[in-house]
């Protein structure tokens, strides 16, 4: 079998400090508990970018790196699922349910101790695997899991959206935000957006936004104001903090939410003031989700039908595609998921 393995040894032309290389290995067997699957395709994160920069805690060199898949069950030792499902993958293991977060040690798959699937082949504890809703095509499942899971979380569970809210969602292009998008829109929240693109802001108002506004321009809060009328805004989902996250609360409604999953805007941190107090607005981390919230994120993609914004698609796993699709990645031109197939088979959506 094939795998993309973390190295020591960095891409030419980067400034990255790791790099990574398509290699073979053994296929795997699967353990008491497990199933064996074969990945269709798989779909890249901004946290695979910020491992290959050194940015990210805990990197293990001889890592199968990858958080993201979709797959066929080859084999399942309990009988939990049939040769020939199609299934998620549950992108981290360790956290069973506690809405509060993790019960235990959390590990996101695509470094050692754990798997990645950035690979053809791949044992899975089936408790982490959920049946596929049948309306996805290959690449919009394999760009589901990781950031649909985030984006929920932090919708849901974090920010308590519900039918009628206003929702601003930041940085509009990415994964995450684009599934918060997607997800407040089906659950009937009114949604605006930011973006320093034009094209992006457009694009969100396709997928059912209200409205947007460019970050950088210094009277984007004073546009969104007349945007909303005489409404205000009852959920932010930030993953940028920056400057403009001091400046929420002129928009927000008292007892507000900002539920934060990021801070990629870099910096020291975020400014939490008294006018975020006076307002009674709540700031609350948000990163990944339970195993529980990816089964209820599965079953919310599959009751509304929605389809992922899928960006790039790469046709196989070699060293070239891996190298392009981390370009297309670090250099943000991505409008959705970036998706590399490995063991497609045909897929015939059910509507």
């Amino acid at each position: 079998m094939v795998s993309v393995i973390l190295t020591e040894k960095p891409f030419e032309g980067t400034t990255f400090k790791y790099g990574l290389e398509v290699k073979e290995q053994a296929k795997p067997e699967a353990a008491q508990g497990q199933a064996i699957v074969s990945i269709q395709a798989s779909a890249l994160n901004h946290r695979d970018v910020w491992i290959l920069k050194g940015q990210y805690p805990g990197i293990v060199p001889g890592s199968v790196i990858g958080s993201d898949g979709v797959g066929i069950v080859q084999e399942a030792k309990d009988g939990s699922f049939q040769k020939g499902e199609r299934v998620l993958i549950n992108p981290g293991v360790g956290w069973e349910k506690d809405e509060r977060g993790p019960e235990g040690p959390y590990i996101i798959l695509g470094m050692l101790p754990v798997i990645g699937l950035l690979t053809d082949t791949v044992p899975v504890d089936t408790a982490e695997l959920v049946k596929c809703p049948a309306h996805l095509t290959t690449e919009e499942a394999a760009a589901l899991p990781l950031a649909g899971l985030t984006a929920y979380r932090a919708l849901f569970t974090k920010a308590l959206v519900k039918a009628g809210d206003h929702v601003l969602i930041t940085g509009i292009g990415g994964g995450v935000a684009l599934f918060a998008l997607q997800f407040a829109v089906a659950a009937g929240a009114h949604v605006y957006v930011t973006s320093s693109s034009q094209q992006k802001i457009d694009q969100a108002v396709k997928l059912g936004a209200k409205g947007g506004v460019n970050y950088k321009d210094k009277n984007c809060l004073k546009d969104l104001k007349t945007m909303l009328g005489d409404a205000s805004i009852a959920a932010v989902i930030d993953g940028a903090g920056g400057p403009l996250f001091a400046q929420y609360a002129r928009v927000m409604m008292p007892g507000g939410i900002i539920a934060q999953y990021g801070q990629t805007a870099g910096g020291p941190g975020v400014n939490y003031s008294m006018a975020h107090v006076i307002k009674h607005i709540d700031v609350r981390g948000s990163t990944m989700g339970s195993r529980l919230e990816f089964k209820k994120m599965v079953a919310f993609v599959e009751k509304h039908k929605i389809r992922p914004v899928v960006s790039h698609v790469w046709d196989q796993l070699t060293n070239d595609t891996i190298r392009e699709a981390i370009d297309t990645m670090n250099n943000g031109q991505q409008f959705g998921k970036l998706v590399i197939k490995i063991n497609e088979r045909p897929h015939s959506p059910k509507l």
